[in-house]
């Protein structure tokens, strides 16, 4: 067997899964009780500090990115159409993912398997920034759920909390806004969308 004698980049090395969208590889970032929020350093690959959290709101759920994805224009146009609002771009960013388990997972620089059950559909200052709401595989508890809208309503509004907060400063007017929550055929869409962005960006 050959053995890879350098790690890939997660974001271009590695693969978003032989079963996606059904099942997806998830790289994470950030676990719940980080008190700084760490992102891929798109140009090394390594994992780094972003910035320490302004407030007290931890992300309630395991988070991070499904390799080989871009936001671009095919997601622009589909969170335009689904949205009705002015969305002008994609973040430029992979494709966002949550992923809820029960167990806890004290560090991210890792991968999973997570199966999508749904999504968020955020606007942020006129792009499109969906983040995919998806269960750890073979969890206990969240494992059994097929779809967003069998999720505990608390749980879902803390999610949107997270993030319609993550960014604002007390004094600011929030720019962001969540305009859909879908279910998990559209969030497979989603996921299609943002892996022919990335090709298109990265591959023609």
């Amino acid at each position: 067997m050959k053995v890879q004698q350098f790690k890939p980049h997660p974001w271009h090395g590695l693969s978003p899964g032989k079963d996606c969208p059904e099942i997806v590889i998830a790289y994470i970032e950030i676990v719940p009780g980080d008190s700084v929020k760490y992102e891929i350093d798109k140009e090394s690959g390594y994992l780094k500090v972003d910035r320490p959290q302004k407030f007290s709101n931890n992300v309630p759920a395991l988070y991070g990115f499904i390799p080989k994805t871009y936001c671009g224009e095919e997601i622009a146009a589909f969170a335009k159409l689904k949205s009705g609002k002015n969305v002008i771009k994609g973040d430029g960013d992979p494709l966002d993912i949550c992923v809820l388990t029960e167990k806890s997972i004290n560090n991210g620089d890792i991968i999973l398997e997570a199966i999508p059950i749904g999504g968020l559909r955020m606007i942020d200052k006129d792009e499109a920034d969906d983040k995919i709401i998806a269960v750890l595989k073979q969890d206990q508890i969240y494992g059994e759920i097929k779809d967003i809208k069998d999720c505990p309503e608390a749980l879902i509004n803390r999610l949107k909390h997270y993030f319609l907060t993550y960014k604002a400063l007390p004094e600011q007017q929030n720019a962001v806004e969540i305009s859909n929550i879908y279910g998990r055929e559209e969030a497979h869409e989603v996921i299609r969308k943002s892996m022919t962005d990335y090709k298109n960006t990265y591959t023609s």
